[in-house]
């Protein structure tokens, strides 16, 4: 059990299913997932403006550094599946974060769709830092 009282990065970790099965990602460093709403609203005569905000998806990233050629490799497959028959397959999310009490709280982010907006910036004794991108229909808790 953890004796601190609010949530920092090291208590989230994550699972990656590509279309073709788990992928493991050797070195996450960050992880920031962000809920989409559709905004509606109404202006009524008699009486204060409404606005509501409409489940719209879930998108976000996953930071890393390049340990393995996981996520080079993940992409590839799922361009060489596009290419050969159009069909790009889901993905699905999985977050882990462990709770103060010592609970754990698991979030599946399911249909997501993903795309590496960067592949890493290689030089002479740097991290080469990667980014995939996803966009998830909806995030529900599991346990």
């Amino acid at each position: 059990m953890s004796n601190i009282p609010f949530s920092i990065g090291r208590q989230c970790s994550l699972v990656f299913i590509g279309p073709f099965g788990r992928v493991d990602l050797a070195t996450v460093t960050g992880f920031d997932p962000k809920q989409r709403t559709h905004k509606v609203g109404s202006r009524p005569l008699n009486g204060p403006p409404l606005e509501y905000h409409l489940p719209d998806g879930w998108e976000g990233e996953i930071h890393l550094d390049r340990g393995s050629s996981a996520a080079d490799d993940l992409i590839a497959q799922i361009e060489a599946g596009y290419w050969a028959s159009g069909d790009l397959g889901n993905s699905t999310v999985y977050q882990y974060v462990q709770e103060g009490n010592g609970s754990t709280s698991t979030y599946q982010f399911d249909g997501a769709q993903v795309n590496m907006s960067q592949s890493g910036h290689w030089k002479a004794d740097g991290t080469v830092k990667q980014t995939l991108s996803f966009y998830a229909a909806t995030r529900r808790r599991v346990s």
